[in-house]
């Protein structure tokens, strides 16, 4: 397909209205649970400031690069993420097959979808739980008592699912202008607001200057090499890349947005708001002598323990979960997308119709993982494995899609932009100074490829 019919497509399909308006798209894609849910306790695990210094740099030599890698081949194929990454490689005069990035990617932001929307249910249930006082002076045994009875019913775990999956199909099915953008300017200010509140009141803790000293203060004697590996994925994951997310929604991006300066801006907002979410967080934890490292329990069993036992603890805990919320369905947003998106164009659905009906499916397949929590807590797939024993279905879906699919989809890409693609071609579109493209084309060239390649092999081996 020639240039100029791919601009008259775009034309057709809509732009997005503004720089900042992708960018507020591109930040809520990024913004989601791993910033406010899995940043924290991570950090916290693996010893504060040296890992975070870690995850910064890692977000530099990785994130960005392959951020802008994804978006030039949105914006030049100007379609679906596959049949992108197909037209890309054709003008390159290289095989089509290389389109297998984007395959995995939409397969797996679609798998992800299923179990993010059973976590995004989760913090909606929750919202209603500290307004209403659930969390008032409790103690550990009856704040986990309440997560657990969460879990192991299935009734619960449909329907707070069936609202989370229903709020994503809704934006998504109103289309580019109607939908996303909307959705976003709405929600990624309300978000940045509901997390300045939250750090503002836990600056009244006493312990917030603990929290900054535990954030910002490096302690290399306590970051161990499978902590800096970590910080490597983490700042992959964080990012949407792997996912075909920021194909999708580089394909409305028009042609005289900067990317180098876009995805950068991105990359800057989305950790500030993970760096924000540890100050909202930490003051929190360390006012109530909780442990900062205590893994994925920290923002459903622990916070709401330190929620129930200080002053306005309610109001402050709903406001908490109302904004774990709002990040869980920008994410939701874009996972949906990429699919939606390829349905749209290669079969003969509407978009609102598309968006229905992959919105079923992903919903359908949810219904696997609230299953495997409870019901089929029992059933290992592949328990005869010695890496997969006690395994259930959700956490073999969480770890197929986190540890194989987004990084071997991130490595394919960062290989075919680096090393099949023509250099003048990308240094015309991503329009950077010979200095900054310089630099960027020998990270995807060299750096992100092996970084992105010692995270893959090392999850394997794990």
């Amino acid at each position: 397909m020639s240039q100029s019919n791919s601009a008259s497509d775009s034309g057709a399909r809509g732009l997005w209205s503004s720089r900042l308006a992708f960018i507020l798209a591109a930040t809520g894609s990024a913004v989601g649970l791993g910033n406010v849910w899995k940043f924290p306790y991570v950090t916290g695990e693996n010893g504060g400031g040296a890992f975070v210094l870690v995850y910064l740099l890692c977000i530099a030599i990785i994130g960005v690069p392959i951020m802008m890698a994804e978006v030039f081949i949105g914006r030049n194929g100007r379609h679906n993420p596959i049949t992108s990454f197909r037209l890309v490689a054709e003008r390159n005069l290289v095989s089509p097959l290389w389109r297998i990035s984007a395959i995995i990617g939409m397969l797996a932001a679609f798998i992800i979808l299923s179990f993010y929307s059973v976590i995004g249910g989760w913090a909606a249930s929750y919202i209603g739980h500290a307004a209403a006082g659930d969390f008032t002076g409790g103690t550990a045994e009856s704040v986990g008592e309440l997560f657990s009875a969460l879990l192991g019913s299935p009734t619960q775990l449909l329907l707070w699912h069936t609202v989370f999956m229903a709020l994503v199909v809704l934006v998504v099915s109103r289309g580019l202008k109607g939908g996303l953008e909307r959705a976003v300017t709405i929600l990624m200010p309300a978000l940045f607001v509901l997390l300045l509140a939250v750090v503002g009141y836990a600056t009244t803790t006493g312990h917030f200057g603990e929290a900054v000293s535990f954030l910002f203060t490096p302690d290399f004697g306590a970051l161990t090499v499978d902590g800096a590996l970590v910080a490597l994925g983490h700042a992959f994951f964080t990012l949407s890349l792997g996912m075909a997310i920021m194909m999708a929604y580089g394909s409305y991006l028009g042609r005289d947005v900067h990317i180098g300066r876009t995805a950068v801006s991105v990359a800057i907002m989305d950790t500030v708001v993970a760096l924000l979410a540890g100050l909202a967080i930490f003051p929190v934890v360390f006012a109530n002598g909780l442990e900062a490292g205590s893994g994925p329990g920290l923002i459903f069993q622990t916070l709401p323990l330190a929620f129930g036992n200080m002053p306005m603890g309610s109001l402050f805990g709903a406001l908490f979960f109302i904004l774990l919320l709002f990040a869980a369905w920008t994410s939701g947003i874009s996972l949906l997308e990429p699919v939606v998106e390829w349905v749209e164009e290669r079969t003969s659905f509407a978009r609102t119709g598309s968006a229905v009906l992959v919105g079923i499916l992903c919903w359908a397949l949810g219904i696997v993982s609230i299953l495997s929590l409870n019901v089929w807590s029992d059933v290992t797939p592949l328990g005869m494995f010695q890496a997969f024993e006690g395994k259930t279905i959700f956490d073999l879906l969480d770890f197929f899609t986190a540890n194989i699919m987004l990084p071997l989809s991130g490595l394919l890409t960062a290989i075919f932009v680096g090393w099949f693609v023509a250099r003048e071609t990308m240094k015309s579109d991503l329009a950077l100074e010979n200095g900054a493209f310089t630099l960027w084309y020998n990270l995807i060239r060299f750096v992100t490829p092996v970084a992105v390649a010692v995270v893959f092999f090392y999850n394997l081996m794990a």
